[in-house]
């Protein structure tokens, strides 16, 4: 990066952060994701009212960015900042604000924090934006606060920071159809995903439970297709039912504005239009889209894969062409998704028309059919200036020529794509599944499988070693995938998606070499932001994860870890409660089968989280 400040003028800045002293012990930097370069030195910067904020120029994103950090701060300490727009140079020996831009590569910032000046310099809105949800983390968690916190210091502690993006794509998933949630849970998830620099929001609209977005041209997507006549409990197997409808859709009117919304925080909302698999809903209000083999269809009650997917008909392409029309009109995305996974050929293996289409396209199986159908779709869609982006099932039967792969079964759809030249994010289960347990099965509610726990998801490496050099490149982003069957509300969406979505937006933010200890001293102070924030974070971060492994028949190796840094694990075999005094945990030990493993996490000689215990 080519810093545009005279010599002179940086050789001050740093001479003050030299000789300055605090005026209070600053905090211990704790950025989530981590930046690029941190460099702490002594001082803090003391933010009041009277603090100038100066700006080269002004522009409705710059403008925006630190209408953010004075709304942050009218809110939890009562007052704002005047911006001034004047040459930040001319004003050198003045305390205050100074924002320049830099002209960098798109998302990146620097700061440049002494004790008499927070200096930001910044390559676009989006790397403006990034540095004001820096400067957010620098301050005390107060700063989240939703009401006037008194006695509180707007201390920032002097650094130097340099950042910019590992991935141009960072994103976060969440199906709203197999459950449905509020516009304004979308806008906290939203913010929840700004903070953490995540760009990208997959919005999945359309499933065989439930169609969620209104197209004007086919009403009875949302008057009917909306609706299921009740859910499964438990299980998808468990053939128990709650005997409820259950519905919900968004007004194009509620896109538009979470589209914005979105917007002004630099992220992206990229619809999925599920095709040509997971289209119950649309065929039980239109069955005409069908192959017609059954009597009747109605959107499904319980979850899983259904034989009942769009037939390859000219009367399907037309409706999923207006459907793309008023999508396009939505959505200024570039890319859409399309979905693509999970179409059993049942259907269209006993369908005389897809037959007959398969023998005159010369393909050579119903594979190729949807390989046929994804590209005709591609054309339609290219021919409006976007892109499609599905799952990696579309590789089967050969790959659309300009799609982009996001790999969800494992590596090895991304591997693939990538070596052929194509586009991928990765976002495979388990790995980056949200929906997998995030702590032991036996004391959590109802999840889609696992453990993946908060560990793995930081420690896995998103660029498959396999791949060379430049097929690297082709590995865009990253994704953390909701699916919400086990889903319904949304404090259970927070509990599953936080803290792991933390390490998620590292791997996509972060270019430095992974640090599990430093990670989990960072996210223990980043909690506190997330107390702040009302999100209802799974706080299994400090419980003992205990495993029990195979050895004999009579046997099994127990091993217990937790995520918390600097704790202590006492455990007991006897079915008493730990203590402080009980043994501590130094590593594998043995258990017969009339032990139970009970154990706690400990700072001090204190419990810092719950009690587990497990059973031979």
């Amino acid at each position: 990066m080519t810093n545009r400040i005279p010599h002179i003028f940086s050789a001050v800045l740093i001479l003050l952060a030299a000789c300055s002293r605090p005026e209070q012990a600053p905090q211990v930097i704790s950025v989530i994701p981590e930046p690029a370069f941190v460099q702490q030195t002594e001082g803090v910067f003391h933010l009041d009212s009277k603090t100038p904020v100066y700006v080269d120029f002004s522009d409705s994103a710059m403008l925006r960015s630190v209408a953010f950090l004075n709304e942050r701060l009218q809110k939890a300490a009562g007052f704002t900042l005047d911006v001034i727009q004047d040459d930040p140079l001319d004003h050198g020996t003045e305390k205050g604000i100074f924002i320049l831009n830099a002209g960098w590569k798109k998302e990146a910032y620097n700061l440049q924090i002494s004790p008499s000046r927070l200096l930001i310099e910044y390559a676009d809105g989006a790397g403006l934006f990034y540095a004001i949800q820096t400067i957010f983390q620098l301050l005390p968690d107060a700063i989240f606060a939703d009401s006037r916190q008194k006695g509180v210091r707007w201390d920032v502690p002097c650094c130097s920071i340099e950042d910019a993006p590992r991935f141009s794509y960072r994103g976060m998933h969440l199906d709203c159809c197999l459950h449905f949630f509020s516009i304004d849970f979308l806008k906290k998830y939203i913010d929840i995903m700004a903070l953490h620099k995540v760009n990208r929001f997959h919005w999945h609209l359309t499933e065989d439970q439930g169609w969620r977005l209104e197209i004007k041209k086919y009403p009875l997507l949302t008057e009917k297709g909306q609706w299921r006549k009740e859910t499964v409990i438990g299980s998808l197997n468990s053939g128990f039912y709650d005997g409820t409808p259950y519905g919900g859709y968004y007004s194009q009117d509620e896109v538009r504005e979470l589209v914005k919304y979105a917007a002004e925080r630099y992220v992206t909302i990229i619809p999925e239009i599920e095709l040509p698999g997971h289209a119950l809903a649309a065929i039980a209000c239109y069955p005409e889209l069908s192959c017609g083999l059954e009597d009747h269809y109605e959107t499904a009650t319980k979850w899983g894969i259904f034989k009942q997917v769009y037939c390859p008909k000219e009367e399907t392409f037309k409706f999923l062409e207006d459907v793309f029309d008023e999508v396009f009109e939505l959505f200024p995305s570039e890319l859409i998704h399309i979905g693509g996974d999970e179409c059993p050929k049942t259907s269209w293996k006993q369908c005389p028309h897809c037959q007959a289409l398969i023998k005159k396209l010369g393909l050579k199986d119903e594979f190729e059919l949807q390989s046929w159908f994804i590209q005709r779709m591609e054309k339609y869609i290219n021919s409006k200036g976007r892109q499609i982006i599905g799952w990696d099932e579309i590789l089967e039967g050969g790959l659309a020529p300009n799609a982009k792969v996001m790999s969800w079964l494992g590596e090895e759809g991304g591997i693939k794509s990538a070596q052929q030249h194509h586009e991928v994010v990765m976002a495979p289960y388990p790995k980056y599944y949200l929906d997998y347990w995030q702590a032991d099965p036996e004391s959590e509610p109802l999840a889609m499988g696992g453990p993946t726990t908060l560990r793995t998801m930081y420690e896995y490496n998103p660029v498959p070693e396999v791949l060379t050099p430049e097929e690297q490149k082709y590995i865009i982003g990253v994704e953390g995938c909701v699916w919400t069957e086990y889903m319904p509300t949304p404090a259970r969406v927070e509990y599953m998606a936080w803290p792991r979505m933390c390490a998620i937006a590292e791997a996509g933010w972060s270019s430095r070499s992974k640090d599990w200890d430093g990670f989990t001293r960072r996210l223990e102070k980043h909690l506190g932001r997330l107390d702040r924030l009302d999100v209802g974070y799974c706080k299994a971060f400090y419980d003992p994860f205990i495993e029990l492994h195979k050895d004999t028949t009579y046997s099994k190796i127990a091993t217990i870890s937790v995520d918390a840094p600097d704790a202590e694990i006492h455990f007991t075999l006897d079915g008493s409660t730990p203590t402080g005094e009980s043994p501590v945990y130094t590593g594998p030990f043995v258990i017969n089968r009339q032990q139970t493993v009970k154990a706690g996490a400990f700072r001090d000689g204190k419990l810092i989280g719950n009690i587990k215990y497990k059973n031979f």
